[in-house]
């Protein structure tokens, strides 16, 4: 296996200076077109790369920018990751992204790995387990290097930067406007997330529409033990008189339906559904699942955009903003 060769052994092999060869890769017109064409000869056959990390310390850039997911199995990260990398690329940047499994131990760790490894900027959404403990000393940590962070959905109000999130509580309130349109009365909200700002944000809009009428009831559960979804989720189907449900999330929603079928409910004509996140668990549920749609892909392109034009357009005193990406509810079978 031929070994890795550097601009110095290039340089010594055709009797060249550094600066010569270096030019002379870049096609600099100070340099003759003979030497360019030799030195371009001898890096090919060596497949000579220029040291990705001597040029971002030339140019104090690395145009690297470090993502932090919570989890990667759910389908909305997936799509904010992809519409993040398409948006990105358009600029020349690279990404390196740290999955925390919900961990703040992990977060941290990606964190300063990601910052320690000199990325340019982070797009961040909070693990479960930093909103539970609230401690965010790592992210004040690249406010005070001036490293530039944009979180996205799960945010936190104690980090001043930009933010990009969907407006959760208005979604909730026109899912459950909407099931109450169609005749709802007996209404759950059931979640497998309320610890997450985006859950208590949801629910808040789904008990603001319900105290404005007073002939429909609202009742809740949260499921905790992740082990046990189904069984109580089952559970609470048999033991409530109800006749639609909100999911907070998209778990949630989908197991309701399965529940309510092995229950020998049917879907929507005894209990509507709607869920949040458009994913593929909702396109093939049966019957398929109305949804809230977050437009992930949307959010995080925003994302990516916001930090880029941080990135190359330095701005003395930014002030942090928040941007808020419309919903959309898609109607399916599953409600009436």
């Amino acid at each position: 296996m031929r070994k890795k060769v550097t601009l110095k052994q290039l340089a010594k092999e055709l009797n060249l200076s550094i600066s010569t060869v270096s030019k002379s890769l870049k096609n600099d017109s100070e340099i003759s077109q003979k030497t360019i064409n030799r030195v371009h000869e001898l890096a090919s056959f060596y497949n000579y790369k220029p040291n990705a990390l001597a040029v971002s310390l030339k140019s104090s850039k690395t145009k690297t920018i470090g993502i932090i997911l919570p989890e990667i199995l759910n389908h909305f990260f997936a799509k904010v990751l992809f519409g993040i990398e398409q948006e990105v690329s358009k600029s020349g940047y690279k990404i390196l992204t740290c999955i925390t499994n919900e961990s703040y131990k992990k977060e941290v760790e990606y964190v300063e790995m990601l910052n320690y490894s000199s990325v340019d900027g982070f797009i961040v959404a909070l693990s479960q387990e930093t909103q539970v403990l609230n401690k965010l000393d790592h992210f004040k940590v690249l406010k005070r290097d001036n490293v530039p962070v944009i979180m996205f959905d799960r945010v936190s109000n104690e980090i001043d930067c930009d933010k990009v999130i969907v407006d959760d509580m208005e979604a909730s309130k026109n899912a459950i406007q909407y099931l109450v349109n169609k005749g709802s009365k007996k209404i759950a909200v059931i979640t497998t997330i309320s610890d997450l700002s985006v859950a208590k944000l949801r629910l808040e809009g789904a008990k603001e529409v319900v105290s404005k009428n007073d002939k429909v009831s609202l009742i809740e559960l949260s499921v905790k033990n992740t082990d046990g979804i189904e069984a109580e989720i089952e559970k609470f189907l048999r033991d409530n008189t109800i006749d639609a449900v909100l999911g907070l999330d998209e778990t949630a929603a989908v197991i309701t339906i399965n529940m309510s079928h092995k229950l020998g409910y049917k879907i929507p004509k005894d209990i509507s559904v709607i869920g949040f996140t458009d994913g593929l668990l909702a396109k093939h549920s049966y019957p398929k699942l109305t949804t809230v749609s977050q437009h992930a892909e949307e959010l995080g392109a925003r994302a990516a955009q916001i930090l880029v034009n941080q990135l190359d357009n330095f701005v003395e005193n930014h002030k942090p903003k928040t941007e808020v990406v419309k919903t959309s509810l898609i109607i399916r079978d599953s409600t009436n």
